[in-house]
């Protein structure tokens, strides 16, 4: 009676997670809907300027040894009448960055630019601060700002200020490229999860009328926006997201210019790559439980009201995952097996869940490159494998989020290395610190491989590919992040013999 009850127990948790990853699976099907119904509506200027506007450049910087002085030669080159600029190097560095920094402030205004360095000592509010601190000196009507790793094209500003002729627009934001896309394997990989956010969730929620978020950089402001909807504030770690909301809650309008690249650079480690996703996924909680009531108080549209819920809730699918992957068992009870599980369960979980994946990603690929999509799209396992593998990572942010665990703004480490470079991140100043967090992914990893065996010995091969998926992504993302404690030679995030084929 004892087992019955827990494989009763067991069996209703394993349909309550599967559920709610089929409803985050079918808001994938949702964006590609509305991606495709509304990507001809291409944003169009109300009118132009007759005179340029001023335009500050705020360049938050905190630590980028590697990659400051490519990013001020890049604004340096900016297509927009000198004095109508300002450039604001907003640099919180302890190393020597700073220097740089003083250095090529100092030879802006030898070039004639108006150029400033402001240095914090405390970090109060680590980005948002620093971009709220800059506003008390900020003379331009519009804000561009640039994260470190970014190369803005010369003609960024001429291509976007015209939109703001319209009075009622807040916020443009540019769609972020990949500076080092064909670096490795895991690039690769990188920039087609950010192709189908930046480029589907953006452009269908843009387009739709529904409410989308500036991404942190690439992307200008209209100062009295910002100002209008209460400023950057740091109680959360995405104060892009925070500030976004609260501004189309005031009833500001934003653009996304799909067509619009502003390139930066990938994660090369998996570490750093964590500590982006830890950072995007903790915050997005953050600003979810903040917001979300808002938002249902509030007389905004239904259809608003419901993508608001579906973007800010999204990542509680990685708590999901987690969930499943502590439930599932190779003598999983409960809910029976064979034909009644595999149509009950499997397939539609199957197509809510899983296809949705390759069907969003596919749709974003072969939007962006459509001569050469299917090259792409044969690393679509990769992508899901690595989506598995940062289950725990992100369900950890999430569980910190939910209980209001304090942690700093946490930058992600860049190595400047551009394109298919020979240029090694081990050596750097900025390795991220080491956790335990992987011999946690270890374990899953040698659990489903357990699991992989049990399946091929009692003849269960319809789950074979499912549970390869979760051994690869959990072994992937455990050995990866534990390969800056192993000599170089043994390095598992710079490519290998393996990912050479792979990329290729």
């Amino acid at each position: 009676m004892h087992g019955s009850a827990g494989h009763i127990v067991w069996g209703t948790c394993y349909l309550i997670v599967l559920i709610g990853l089929s409803l985050y699976g079918l808001h994938r099907y949702a964006i590609v809907y509305l991606f495709l119904k509304y990507r001809k509506n291409l944003p169009v200027a109300r009118g132009v300027f007759t005179t340029l506007p001023k335009v500050t450049v705020q360049l938050p910087i905190y630590n980028e040894y590697y990659v400051v002085e490519r990013l001020l030669k890049a604004v340096a080159a900016l297509n927009y009448p000198r004095e109508l600029l300002q450039i604001q190097v907003l640099d919180d560095s302890t190393d020597d960055t700073r220097d740089i920094s003083a250095a090529r402030v100092l030879e802006l205004r030898e070039e004639g630019f108006q150029a400033e360095l402001i240095h914090r000592v405390n970090r109060e509010g680590f980005k948002a601060g620093a971009l709220e601190t800059g506003l008390n000196s900020c003379e331009g009507e519009f804000i561009l700002i640039l994260d470190a790793d970014f190369v803005p094209h010369p003609d960024i500003l001429k291509n976007t200020i015209h939109h703001f002729t319209d009075p009622e627009v807040g916020m443009l934001q540019t769609r972020w490229g990949h500076l080092n896309r064909t670096y490795s394997l895991f690039t690769r990989v990188q920039a087609m999860f950010l192709d189908g956010h930046l480029l589907l969730e953006q452009t269908a929620r843009s387009r739709s009328g529904r409410f989308f978020n500036f991404n942190g950089t690439a992307g200008l402001w209209r100062r009295a926006c910002i100002e209008a909807s209460g400023g950057w504030q740091h109680d959360t770690l995405t104060e892009d997201l925070d500030l976004s909301y609260r501004a189309q809650m005031k009833g500001w309008k934003f653009i996304f210019l799909a067509d619009l690249v502003t390139p930066a650079e990938l994660p090369v480690d998996m570490n750093g790559f964590k500590c982006q996703q830890h950072r995007w996924t903790k915050g997005s909680i953050q600003t979810c439980k903040k917001l979300l009531p808002r938002i249902w108080q509030s007389k905004l549209p239904l259809r608003i009201k419901v993508e608001a819920t579906a973007h800010l809730t999204s990542n509680f699918a990685y708590l999901l995952l987690a969930f499943l992957c502590m439930l599932l068992q190779p003598a999983a009870g409960g809910l029976g097996h064979g034909i009644w599980r595999s149509i009950l369960i499997d397939i539609p979980i199957f197509t809510a869940a899983s296809l949705s994946a390759g069907v969003f990603y596919t749709c974003a690929q072969r939007e962006l490159y459509p001569k050469t999509w299917m090259k792409e799209v044969l690393l679509m396992p990769f992508l899901v494998a690595l989506g598995i593998g940062l289950s725990l990572n992100n369900a950890k942010a999430v569980l910190e989020a939910l209980f209001n665990h304090s942690s700093d703004f946490k930058r992600t480490p860049k190595y400047g290395i551009e394109g298919k470079s020979a240029q090694s991140w081990r050596s750097s100043r900025y390795l991220p610190l080491a956790s335990f967090l992987p011999f946690a992914e270890l374990f899953f990893a040698l659990y489903f491989t357990y699991f992989l065996i049990h399946s091929v010995v009692h003849r269960q091969y319809f789950s074979l590919p499912f549970l390869l998926l979760f051994q690869v992504g959990f072994s992937y993302v455990a050995v990866a992040s534990m390969a800056q404690w192993l000599p170089a030679a043994f390095s598992f995030s710079e490519n290998s013999p393996a990912e050479e084929a792979a990329v290729a």
